[in-house]
């Protein structure tokens, strides 16, 4: 977010750039977006107004506001308490189903992992180590998944 603009104009932006909307069509595509992330009273706020969850949401309505077929989310819940972090896990899934987009999700969040996850890949040095569902991911007996995954540094983390 431009923290120098409303949140009204953050989401203006992209769409003057990205598209020939009229300024009537442009508002309400803006309206329609902050209804999907449940934050319509926000549209004249700053960024600085702007709890780290509402932040969130915002960059969630501004990433879907040109109706993209495609997301890549990189940490969305880093910095969220669990509570908010878990509003944000199905935020993006709702989105993911309404818009009919494919997500790909960057995440050491178990918890957002397992709430949105519906296969996972793990890297290790830069080669794919496992791909599959989470819950065999979570329940492999290879040493390198088993070490990542003990439920003693989940439980601890809440991170994976």
């Amino acid at each position: 977010m431009y923290d120098s603009m409303s949140v009204r104009a953050n989401l203006e932006f992209p769409l003057i750039r990205h598209s020939n909307l009229t300024p009537k069509e442009r508002e309400m595509r803006i309206k329609n977006v902050l209804e999907k992330v449940s934050l319509e009273e926000a549209i004249d706020k700053m960024p600085a107004d702007l709890s780290g969850g509402m932040k969130k949401r915002i960059g969630l309505a501004r990433a879907i506001i040109t109706e993209p077929k495609l997301m890549l989310y990189d940490e969305p819940t880093t910095g969220l308490d669990p509570i908010t972090a878990k509003e944000i896990s199905k935020l993006i899934i709702d989105l993911q189903h309404e818009l009919k987009m494919t997500s790909i999700i960057v995440t050491h969040d178990i918890l957002c992992a397992k709430i949105i996850a519906d296969r996972a890949v793990v890297l290790d040095n830069g080669k794919v180590q496992y791909e599959g569902s989470l819950s065999d991911l979570t329940t492999s007996s290879d040493p390198f998944l088993k070490n990542f995954f003990s439920d003693e540094l989940v439980e601890e983390t809440g991170r994976i």
